[in-house]
């Protein structure tokens, strides 16, 4: 089995973590199941001063450091905005209603990002990647399939693979 933990970034305003998101992280990093073999944020600055906090609340030594993939991040955002403005929601089933060819568009693309992170764990490994809603919804919407609920700030959802098969486990 391998295990990726999806998680979205904690408060901010702009691109930096509130003084309430920096705490949230801390305290989420504590209740962390480390080790992980592979840390990945976004790139955005809110994604890994989250990560950072998440490890310095974890206590835990991560000799791997954190690598920054911005290919969970979508270059397309201002789309993203307007389908929630037009589905007057922010869950992937209604984005599908609002803009179909915007979310599998980067369903396949996001989906590909998660898929590759997959591909490098070894068996029984463990990653944990810092990013943003909707991308993370959209990338296990596009390699499971499966259409998860709005991941809350902090929070996260787990995409366990076993074989050919997943299953998806949220986290607080």
């Amino acid at each position: 089995m391998k295990t990726v933990e999806l998680r979205r970034h904690t408060a901010s305003d702009g691109d930096r973590l509130t003084p309430e998101g920096i705490a949230a992280a801390v305290e989420i990093g504590s209740r962390l199941e480390a080790p992980y073999d592979l840390l990945i944020s976004s790139g955005a600055q809110r994604a890994t001063q989250t990560l950072a906090s998440f490890l310095a609340g974890s206590g835990q030594r991560f000799p791997g450091g954190v690598t920054v993939d911005e290919s969970f991040r979508s270059t397309i955002e201002e789309r993203w905005f307007t389908a929630s403005r037009e589905s007057g929601a922010r869950d992937i089933a209604a984005f599908l209603r609002a803009d179909k060819a915007l979310v599998e568009e980067e369903a396949t693309r996001l989906g590909g990002a998660l898929r590759r992170v997959f591909d490098m764990l070894p068996e029984g490994g463990r990653a944990l990647i810092v990013g943003h809603s909707p991308m993370h919804e959209a990338a296990i919407y596009g390699l499971t399939r499966q259409v998860v609920a709005p991941i809350a700030k902090g929070g996260g959802v787990r995409v366990v693979q076993d074989g050919s098969d997943f299953r998806i486990e949220q986290v607080t």
